[in-house]
């Protein structure tokens, strides 16, 4: 093996100069690297929803999400109102400097030791996860399944169909949705099926191909390094800690407020759909993928989801199913207080119109794209959703929020339990389109075959 220094003298020994005489200086142009870096510092300061057109404001939210986290951001809050008339104007010289006092100020932002968020409890290795659900049933006790393959294109048509369903309408609330669209029953627009949530899914899938069960979180931030040229929030933050050298699960972790958004729990049901009725193993998984972008409670909701979707295939019951599912959170994380929460306030009520607006303003300090109140979102729409696709997207749009990714994870779901109905399916004809190179258009056929084929595979 070569050491450095003698590949760094051979290339110097081997470089034979240029003659300047003959060829001119070659220097890259400073201004376009400029202009590229100013135009994302713009798109972060302010930009809006791909699909949607809501508004979105990536260095507001990461000061809300630290705070989310128990921290005193009221510094870097006094900063943000500038900042925003610096993008607004075009002030970009000003706009740098300002940005790295914001960033220096979030995360130099002192820890506020009363605050709830540090009384509970987020085991973070898999094994302290694992330890924290007590004694379960590994297998699920789901024996054969023999209408798995069906199943399974069932919630890749029904994780799609929600998707497309909810692009048009994300980043809004129920309410001014409403205004708009008065109760949404169905596509609002042609559907499309590219977003950039089920891109990680597609991920998974290759790296679980190569490795199977011995999938490692490591092998996922590779690939996530070869096929992935851009991502959002908790996404974002990880390829840039993973560009940087720091693998999982420091990558999900490190200078990261974004990671307890739903960016994991959004992808969580490919993991489900891989182990079919194990929903210990489900779990597993969503924990190795789930750490490379985010951390505790965010790690969480992937595993949430993944469970969710594992135990579809083997129950008949959405709001079974959810007490079920809620036995693989860690029971003294924040996460599973937000979601006994959730449950009994369900419990006590006789509607969805009822408990939206008692979650609307239990959440309300938290972004739209945070895991909470879209796990509440998905929670209403099943237990109140009686097994009906459309009732269920209904209700997501009535509570608004990240509804692409929430028509995902209760669109799969329910595609598991029920099949989804050519109303929903038809207008997706076989098509997925992606922006992953190599992956333009895909089969949703050959996609659900594929990845039954793949959760047939054991240990």
């Amino acid at each position: 093996m070569k050491r450095a220094w003698e590949i760094e003298k051979e290339v110097r020994s081997t470089a034979i100069p240029l003659d300047r005489r003959v060829h001119e200086s070659s220097w890259f142009d400073p201004e376009m690297l400029v202009r590229s870096k100013d135009m994302l510092l713009k798109i972060f300061w302010d930009e809006s929803v791909p699909g949607s057109g809501a508004p979105e404001h990536a260095y507001v939210e990461i000061v809300q999400a630290q705070a989310n986290k128990g921290f005193d951001v009221s510094a870097a809050e006094k900063l943000l109102p500038v900042g925003m008339q610096y993008s607004q104007k075009g002030m970009m010289t000003d706009l740098r400097a300002l940005t790295g006092l914001l960033l220096e100020a979030v995360f130099k932002a002192p820890k506020i030791d009363d605050h709830p968020y540090h009384q509970f409890s987020h085991p973070g290795t898999w094994t302290e996860v694992r330890a924290s659900f007590g004694r379960m049933d590994p297998s699920g006790g789901s024996g054969e399944l023999p209408h798995m393959a069906e199943q399974i294109y069932n919630g890749w048509l029904g994780q799609l169909a929600g998707a497309s369903f909810g692009t048009a309408i994300e980043g809004y609330t129920g309410e001014n949705i409403e205004k708009v669209y008065g109760e949404v029953t169905g596509y609002i627009t042609e559907p499309e099926t590219m977003n950039d949530d089920v891109v990680y899914e597609l991920i998974f899938l290759d790296v679980f191909e190569k490795f199977g069960r011995k999938i490692s979180s490591r092998e996922i931030a590779l690939e996530w390094l070869k096929q992935i040229p851009f991502a959002w929030s908790a996404e974002w933050l990880a390829l840039e800690n993973l560009r940087s050298g720091i693998f999982p699960p420091k990558s999900g972790a490190y200078r990261n407020p974004y990671s307890n958004w739903i960016g994991a729990q959004m992808r969580g049901m490919v993991c489900g759909m891989l182990s079919p009725g194990r929903p210990l193993e489900a779990a597993r998984l969503a924990h190795i993928d789930g750490v490379v972008s985010h951390s505790e409670n965010g790690v969480y909701g992937e595993i949430f989801s993944a469970v969710l979707t594992s135990l579809a295939f083997v129950m008949d019951n959405e709001r079974e199913l959810i007490h079920a599912a809620s036995r693989f959170i860690p029971a003294r994380s924040e996460y599973k207080h937000y979601l006994d929460f959730v449950l009994e306030t369900c419990t006590g009520s006789e509607n969805a119109e009822e408990v939206l607006p008692v979650f609307e303003k239990r959440f309300q300090e938290y972004n739209w794209i945070h895991s909470y109140p879209n796990m509440a979102a998905n929670v209403t729409a099943l237990w109140y959703g009686e097994g009906d696709i459309t009732r269920a997207f209904s209700l997501l749009a009535k509570a608004g929020m990240d509804v692409d990714c929430n028509g995902g994870l209760v669109g799969n779901v329910l595609g598991v339990m029920h099949g989804v109905s050519e109303k929903w399916a038809a207008p997706l004809g076989d098509l997925l389109e992606t922006y992953l190179p190599g992956k333009e258009t895909l089969s949703i056929e050959k996609l659900s075959l594929r990845t039954a084929d793949l959760a047939g595979m054991r240990e």
